[in-house]
């Protein structure tokens, strides 16, 4: 990721000062739009998130999202409109560490019910399996690496259907506070997607349990915590960025690890060029397909929501680890 392509702190805090936004003139994507019919307007930072407020917010809440489909989150630059518009929102859910243009932004905005997903559970150090140095630019400068990634936490918890529920748990409570008068709806819907979520780690569990390998290659490394959760080995060929290239030394890394492992595919994303998957799965005799990292939902994704998704990505491992 190059975060020169971010907005800087001060630009933010700019925007939010200057008071950039008549929310009268926004259209419906923009942060804080909504809640004139009388329903908690809330703005999510990318999809895990606008997910759970969905499904736990249900008839009660009016949600927008930061990110839009087909956008790649970690890149996200926020116009000056969607900036001062954040604080107009009765309800921010976002994950810190992910997107640096959202974390300084809901900073500035001061909305009282800001819930922040990483506290929600316990945040783990996949820095050793993913290996973070996006060594240099095109430029010759060193890339900086993302904020999260620094200190050695993967922020991909909404991979993991355990952590997942863990969130889910945590928002529904939140929105409880935030709307005490539909508590009761909010504490139903956050026991029926949990009760969904534990049946998608039953599924994952059973249909991982017996596997010709347990390695699988890809792009975007940002299955840490499937991985563990599974027992299994996930090798990242650039790290964080799924566009990164990476460097001959790596290559050579992940042609020993396909050998020794018996490792059958290069895993790619929707949202991200397949090119250096399929340049690697062509040098190594490998075969590429997707494994959807669900920052976002398009019509190139294998189903219509986070469920639908994780469900094909289960299909995309299985048959890639040889499944029994």
């Amino acid at each position: 990721m190059n975060v020169r392509r971010l907005i800087p702190t001060a630009a933010v805090a700019g925007a939010v000062a200057l008071g950039l936004t008549a929310l009268s003139a926004c259209s419906s994507s923009d942060a804080g739009e909504g809640g004139g019919d009388g329903k908690l307007a809330v703005v999510a930072s990318f999809y895990p998130m606008q997910f759970l407020a969905e499904e736990i917010g249900g008839s009660h809440v009016s949600v927008t999202s930061l990110t839009k489909p087909g956008a790649e989150p970690h890149d996200l630059e926020l116009s000056p409109r969607q900036i001062g518009g954040l604080s107009d929102a009765d309800y921010i859910l976002y994950l810190k560490n992910v997107q640096p243009a959202v974390d300084d932004a809901v900073a500035q905005a001061g909305v009282e019910n800001t819930v922040d997903a990483a506290t929600l559970t316990t945040l783990e150090n996949h820095g050793s399996e993913v290996g973070h140095d996006h060594g240099e630019d095109e430029g010759g400068e060193h890339e900086h690496e993302h904020e999260g990634e620094e200190a050695g936490l993967d922020p991909h918890i909404w991979l993991d259907p355990v952590k997942y529920a863990e969130v889910a748990a945590g928002v529904g409570k939140s929105l409880e506070k935030a709307d005490p008068d539909n508590a009761a709806d909010y504490r139903t819907n956050t026991e029926n997607l949990v009760a969904r979520l534990n049946e998608l780690d039953k599924a994952y569990e059973s249909g991982l349990k017996d596997t010709a390998t347990k390695t699988f290659i890809t792009t975007h490394s940002a299955f840490g915590y499937l991985a563990e959760r599974y027992g299994l080995t996930q090798e990242g060929i650039a790290g964080i960025d799924p566009e990164a290239e990476p460097s001959p030394a790596r290559i050579d890394e992940i042609h020993h690890v396909a050998e020794e492992s018996g490792a059958t595919t290069v895993f790619f994303e929707t949202l991200a060029s397949d090119r250096t998957a399929r340049t690697l799965a062509k040098d190594l005799g490998l075969k590429t397909a997707v494994l959807d990292p669900l920052e976002g939902i398009t019509g190139k994704s294998a189903g219509a929501d986070y469920l639908e998704v994780m469900e094909s990505n289960l299909t995309a491992l299985k048959k890639a680890l040889g499944a029994k």
